[in-house]
């Protein structure tokens, strides 16, 4: 499979008056054309911002990237001047935000909405030739046409996300970046939105990058998983990598044992103990080693060093010498 994305060495960096937060330390990844990605780990991980960093909207003046390398389909986008980069957003990458609520102008009409990244990346396009491509895409996504006029107030959560949707796929987008797409909807609703993105996805040949919390939307919809922690992708993987038999890093075990298991009568979850390190001052060593029931001198010192088997990815000392 022919390579969409590459994300090399990618460090990013949020200045303020009176810090700078690492909120991405280093991240490698890789999206093939027509494959999903999951991204997976805790809030403050640094998903969001490597999201954002594809797509060059990090904060003005204050989130900066201060290394590394995005090559899409060939080309360099750190390094395409901001008035061409215009016309990649939308049209080749799409994203689809975190919360529906706010992602939409309760102002405007949704149909002026979807409308407005199709005119914005086909000017050639008559006014009729954008009205009927709307009425095809909210069609596309479960919403009559004749609910074009309506506002988003008019629309439930899950009917919000639609649009959202709607609008990310306008325009057809090898990318899609889809930003815990789910998380604000009930799990009927969330099931319904999972099978129709990835429908669509399959419709349009689109690849994607899914980031989330939940590791079950992750097993059913994804090809490749990279969990990530503190900045830093700790470990990746196929999804028979992740979920899986064999070597693991302790990190992605604590994420499994988060999760409720039917089939166990345990009274309580075992949780991760802990708190994500503070991105203004993470641990020397592994960022990982203040949580982590394994640790070793050696880890509160040395950073681990990416050890891969078979396109498995392991960042962690206690597989240094069996990987």
């Amino acid at each position: 499979m022919s390579e969409l994305l590459k994300i090399t060495d990618l460090h990013v960096e949020y200045d303020t008056s009176e810090e700078t937060v690492y909120a991405v330390n280093g991240v490698d990844l890789t999206v093939g054309r027509k494959e999903t990605l999951g991204l997976v780990g805790e809030t403050g991980a640094g998903k969001t911002t490597t999201a954002l960093s594809v797509l060059r909207l990090l904060p003005h003046k204050i989130g900066r990237i201060s290394k590394g390398s995005i090559i899409y389909d060939g080309e360099d986008l750190l390094a395409i001047k901001e008035k061409v980069f215009k016309k990649y957003r939308g049209k080749r990458i799409s994203m689809i935000f975190q919360d529906p609520m706010t992602s939409l102008n309760p102002v405007i009409p949704i149909g002026k909405q979807v409308a407005e990244v199709i005119k914005l990346h086909n000017p050639d396009m008559t006014k009729a030739q954008i009205e009927s491509r709307v009425d095809e895409m909210l069609e596309m996504v479960g919403i009559k046409a004749n609910r074009k006029k309506d506002y988003p107030n008019q629309f439930s959560g899950g009917m919000k996300q639609r649009v959202v949707i709607a609008i990310a796929l306008a325009c057809e987008p090898e990318l899609l970046i889809a930003d815990e797409p789910t998380t604000a909807l009930d799990v009927t609703v969330q099931a319904q939105v999972l099978a129709m993105m990835t429908d669509l996805k399959e419709r349009l040949g689109t690849s994607m990058i899914l980031i989330t919390h939940d590791l079950g939307v992750v097993a059913e919809t994804c090809d490749k998983v990279a969990v990530m922690y503190a900045g830093e992708i700790v470990e990746s993987g196929t999804v028979e990598d992740i979920f899986g038999k064999g070597n693991h890093h302790p990190y992605t075990i604590g994420l499994f044992g988060s999760l409720p298991d039917l089939k166990d009568d345990k009274p309580r979850l075992s949780p991760i103990e802990g708190l994500m390190p503070d991105p203004t001052d993470l641990p020397k060593g592994c960022k990982f080693h203040p949580r982590c029931p394994h640790c070793s001198e050696k880890c509160r010192t040395e950073q681990p060093e990416v050890m891969v088997t078979n396109g498995h990815s392991l960042r962690c000392h206690l597989f240094s010498k069996e990987v």
